[in-house]
């Protein structure tokens, strides 16, 4: 029977960065996967979806080339095989990943392309194998939830694996739930000419959002002409027909059911590190690292200051307290995008910077603009490191950018 020092099960953000780190420590490490490294983040989520919204976003710009034309008309050859879309994203999951697997053999872990399970404390089974391990980390993620009545069935119900997928593109859409998936397949969706309708239960849309943040993404799919029903779900569905129990009724030619992820659990885990999205709390591939380089490298990070991002045009972001967290002794400040030049440059002219400050210090950002998932992190590093406004003021900021919106606000 192998003997190891640490055995870890899940080779998502979690386990092969806790295998890295161990493993550079000296470690004798081994982990089992029984899909891909990657986990949901590389395969079915972060990367995939980003690569399928940057060909969305060059897709839209096309629509502007008739600016620049004669006779300001849009070339009518052109016609979009989406199949190259769903392509092109293999192509770019699969160079990452391959990438990742070098980092990972390289680091001296050994990677077992199976499922495993716990046998008891010190011993993980895979494919009948035993293999002895003195300390155990689950890293198993998680799946998509599915939703009674609404269960899985790859071809009308799907679930945000399977639209990675599909190789046509929908006449129309229905999607259940508005958080980060459900957001950012809306936006392809609009962006390359499908019908989107959303669906959300809360009274507005990214209901963990900041609510004015909420209140303009709204305000911007109207404009984009993507329909949504509040405060609504789906009574019944019948013969692929949608009855809301507002008495809507809806016929798309598919769901998209994105109402979160569900965390994946090993039996007999008692005794181990349970990391990432098995945890059930902040579902990112960010907070999911952090948590393993805690736990290897003992490197502490304030969980509330996990920033979110939803991509996409514009992208969201955002970090700290929200308006609707904080009372009367706290200051709101904002910027329109607009008062950004760089904003006209980009034709990206919607969204705002806004703070949340009290006593010359900022405890909340939330931002609606191009580049906003980096814009984010100026403003991370001034919560963490209680930078004062005054601190950044005398900072120089270049021009034209949209980071200098953080200096025109403070």
């Amino acid at each position: 029977m192998e003997k190891f020092d640490y055995g870890i099960i899940g080779g998502g953000p979690a386990g092969y960065t806790a295998g890295i780190n161990l493993a550079k420590q000296g470690y004798s490490v081994v982990l089992f996967e029984k899909n891909k490294l990657g986990g949901t983040c590389l395969n079915k989520g972060c990367i995939p979806t980003k690569s399928i919204l940057h060909s969305a976003e060059i897709y839209t710009n096309l629509k502007f080339i008739s600016e620049l034309t004669n006779d300001g008309n849009f070339p009518q050859h052109f016609v979009l095989d989406y199949s190259k879309v769903i392509e092109k994203k293999d192509k770019i999951v699969e160079k990452v990943r391959k990438s990742l697997e070098l980092a990972v053999k390289n680091s001296g872990v050994k990677t077992v392309y199976e499922e495993a399970c716990i046998k008891d404390k010190n011993t993980i089974t895979a494919a009948e194998t035993d293999y002895e391990v003195k300390n155990i980390i689950v890293a198993a993620g998680s799946k998509p939830r599915e939703i009674k009545g609404l269960e899985f069935d790859g071809q009308f119900i799907l679930n945000s694996d399977d639209v990675l997928n599909l190789k046509e593109l929908p006449k129309s859409v229905l999607i259940v739930g508005s958080g980060a998936i459900g957001t950012e397949w809306a936006r392809i969706y609009n962006s390359f000419g499908s019908e989107v309708t959303i669906v959300e239960m809360a009274e507005h849309l990214i209901p963990p959002a900041d609510i004015e943040v909420s209140k303009r993404v709204e305000r911007i799919y109207k404009q984009k002409g993507i329909k949504f029903y509040l405060n609504d779900s789906i009574e019944k569905l019948e013969d692929k027909t949608v009855y809301l129990k507002s008495g809507v009724i809806l016929t798309p030619e598919i769901i998209l059911v994105a109402a979160g992820r569900t965390p994946v659990m090993c039996p007999n885990c008692d005794n181990a590190k349970v990391l990432g999205d098995s945890c059930g709390e902040i579902q990112l591939a960010h907070y999911a690292i952090h948590q393993a380089k805690e736990y290897t490298l003992n490197i502490p990070f304030e969980k509330n200051l996990t920033p979110s991002v939803i991509y996409g045009q514009p992208e969201i972001a955002w970090v700290g307290l929200r308006e609707q967290d904080v009372d009367e002794s706290y200051s709101i400040s904002k910027l329109p995008i607009t008062a950004l030049g760089k904003s006209w440059c980009d034709d990206a002219t919607d969204g705002f910077i806004k703070i949340i400050t009290k006593n010359n210090l900022i405890y909340g950002a939330h931002i609606i603009s191009k580049e906003a998932s980096s814009l984010i992190h100026i403003l991370l590093t001034a919560i963490q490191n209680k930078i004062t406004l005054s601190e950044i003021k005398e900072m120089c900021f270049a021009h034209p950018t949209y980071a200098e919106g953080i200096f025109e606000l403070i």
